[in-house]
């Protein structure tokens, strides 16, 4: 199933990964801007590919961090949101990088890029070819850019050990399973030390587990907020949160917007970010709660 929504001018279309990658990537995306200059806030979300095929910007990552953006950008797991700003009119292809995805396609450590960027090419300098393919092909929406994508992406998995599936498995389904998750049940679930724990999570997620649950929390509140149009009163009443000004500050902290932003205001891409969650119905579980 594809999505499409143009509100000019910008626009970002979403498809979802053939079946046997759904476990790698999350969604695939063409974002289009047509203005000469643009910015934007987008969540804290898994780690990014991402193509840029005309334009260039500059992110704004929530340590404080600015980076500019290479022409194939491998972006780290995001632990707050992050600003971007647009030099020019832009098109870019991206593609979330679930967990497993991530230790496949790079076999890096993902807590040396979070909140951070790498240029793909240095991975491979097949990015460049695989850019300049896409430049040529004149795709213009994301189900023509995936036929050239995915193919290039799934000759380049590389097999996973089962014991790290496993605890992959562990940790989404810790993540999934419950509204603000305990740092104590993971350790339980995996049978492992808290210590191995964090180390794990920190290499294939970028952050350690209590900070997981920090973000997956704030992620599936902001969607309720904005999706099912629950009162964020409600929420905060019926959650861990300490109190109403410790919700905001940790909504405002993964999502960069309020509460009230959320629900009455939502930013461009906020608004067209959520569209892709009528992609999600077969998606793997860390993807459905985002």
């Amino acid at each position: 199933m594809n999505g499409s929504y143009s509100p000019s001018p910008v626009s970002l279309q979403y498809t979802a990964p053939p079946e046997d990658l759904r476990n790698h990537f999350g969604s695939l995306y063409l974002f289009r801007s047509d203005l000469p200059e643009y910015s934007d806030v987008t969540r804290a979300d898994f780690a990014q590919l991402r193509l840029m095929l005309t334009g260039n910007g500059n992110y704004y990552f929530s340590d404080g961090n600015v980076r500019p953006t290479p022409g194939a950008c491998l972006l780290g797991p995001t632990q707050g949101a992050t600003r971007f700003h647009l030099h020019a009119p832009a098109m870019v292809v991206g593609i979330s990088l679930l967990p497993l995805g991530w230790i496949a396609l790079t076999g890096l450590d993902a807590d040396d890029y979070t909140d951070g960027l790498a240029d793909m090419t240095s991975i491979s300098e097949e990015y460049s070819e695989l850019q300049d393919e896409l430049r040529a092909s004149g795709a213009s929406d994301a189900a023509a850019v995936g036929a050239i994508i995915w193919p290039f992406l799934r000759t380049r998995l590389t097999e996973i050990s089962g014991h790290v599936r496993q605890f992959l498995d562990d940790v989404d389904q810790w993540l999934a399973g419950d509204e603000s998750p305990q740092v104590d049940a993971l350790a339980e679930k995996t049978n492992l030390s808290p210590r191995q724990v964090a180390r794990l999570t920190n290499r294939y997620y970028g952050a350690a587990p209590k900070q997981l649950a920090r973000k997956f929390r704030a992620l599936r509140c902001a969607a309720k907020i904005a999706i099912d149009q629950t009162p964020w009163q409600e929420l905060c009443d019926d959650s861990t949160f300490y109190d109403q000004s410790h919700f905001i500050r940790e909504i405002k902290h993964f999502i960069g917007l309020t509460p009230h932003q959320l629900m009455t205001s939502p930013t461009e891409v906020a608004r067209l970010t959520l569209q892709r969650r009528e992609l999600l119905h077969n998606a793997a579980p860390i993807q459905r709660i985002s």
